[in-house]
């Protein structure tokens, strides 16, 4: 959903859901069911790399570039900065901290902090979406950002054992210069994990540049990238017709006004197309006025090839597997639900099938050792 992309999950804001989130309606806790989230082999397909950055990480950066931004350096004050009135606000904010990725150092930090964020979640593999053109304004060359991307999937498998892959993500509300830079990077000089290509950011602003964006679509799938847009997230199916139609989406990111045009859904179903959701987001940015709302469980029960991921984890007071224990307390997911939305996140990713294999087994082994337990 990030306007940009670039940093790490962390535990500083994550205790701050528990409020935001409880409800009158959510079932109480469950250890049995939390010890079983906590060893479920995941994955995360829609985190972004500046919105994945942990607290202690955004402080790093804003000390270490002083005056860069007016991202906060107390970490007080850091925790107001990410009360978001709105998705144009947190578009704000988001751009502000992007601003502080000016190294190439600061790339791979976010990159091997998301890896150490998401290791002990259980998560073994993250397409990490990564915005060239934020890296491109604030005049870090190509390469030297592809350098520190390579560099740190590498230090994220040996030191973290999690398996990186990138898409790159045109800012949607940034047009055609924004859609040539990202599709120049991708094309010239891609880092050797790149597997997809995307768009996110306002998607309100682009229809005024539909067809440079069609066209930089084509030429990314034309190249062999998987076409992995944002759609449906703060506008209605229109846009999801938009990138299936004139992306050639393969996956979408959010997908969540899907519900409101039957035909949609009938198609969405009938090609099992994924959809990569993220309920906490979605009620962070105000999409939603209370997680209870949240169209995940009629998706769900239309039958709809769901994966569930974590978008921008600290700015959203969340994690990976918090968005699991949200869809076991909340929503009423059990074990076999809750395994089958990390197995749909396994067979939609671009991990390679040897890969996806032994994780579904994995999955499958611990499901039925969860299930022979209870019996």
């Amino acid at each position: 959903m990030s306007v940009w992309a670039g940093f790490a999950t962390g535990t500083g804001i994550a205790a701050l859901n528990v409020v935001a989130m409880t409800s009158t309606t959510a079932t109480a806790p469950d250890p049995a069911l939390d010890a079983f989230i906590a060893a479920l082999p995941k994955v995360e397909l829609h985190v972004h790399l500046v919105g994945s950055a942990s607290v202690p990480t955004v402080l790093e950066l804003a000390r270490r570039h002083p005056g860069a931004t007016e991202v906060p350096r107390d970490e007080e004050e850091l925790r107001r900065f990410y009360t978001f009135r709105d998705f144009p606000h947190f578009a704000r904010v988001y751009a502000a901290v992007n601003r502080l990725v000016s190294e190439p150092e600061d790339v791979a930090t976010l990159v091997v902090g998301l890896a150490r964020d998401l290791a002990p979640q259980g998560a073994r593999y993250a397409e990490l979406q990564v915005t060239p053109y934020a890296h491109h304004v604030v005049g870090l060359p190509k390469r030297a950002v592809t350098e520190a991307l390579d560099l740190a999937a590498r230090r994220a498998a040996a030191e973290h054992g999690v398996e990186i892959a990138y898409i790159f993500d045109i800012p949607g509300e940034y047009g055609e210069e924004a859609a040539r830079v990202t599709l120049d990077h991708a094309l010239t000089e891609p880092p050797a994990a790149l597997v997809g290509f995307g768009i996110a950011g306002i998607e309100q602003e682009r229809a005024k540049h539909r067809d440079a964006y069609r066209a930089a679509f084509a030429a990314a799938r034309a190249a062999g990238l998987h076409s992995v847009p944002h759609g449906g997230e703060m506008t209605g199916p229109e846009t999801i017709w938009e990138v299936i139609e004139g992306y050639g989406a393969e996956r979408i990111g959010h997908g969540i006004t899907c519900l409101a045009d039957p035909r949609l859904v009938a198609h969405l179903r009938e090609t099992r197309l994924p959809l990569d959701v993220c309920p906490t987001s979605n009620l962070r940015t105000g999409q939603i006025a209370r997680i209870e709302d949240h169209p995940l469980p009629r998706m769900l029960e239309e039958g709809l090839y769901v994966t569930l991921n974590s978008d921008d984890p600290p700015m959203f007071a969340t994690t990976l597997a918090e968005e699991y224990r949200v869809a076991a307390r909340v929503f009423g997911l059990g074990r076999a639900g809750l395994a089958e939305l990390a197995a749909n996140g396994v067979r939609a990713s671009y991990l390679k099938e040897e890969r996806k294999r032994a994780l579904l087994a994995e999955i499958d082994e611990l499901t039925g050792a969860a299930e022979g337990g209870a019996g």
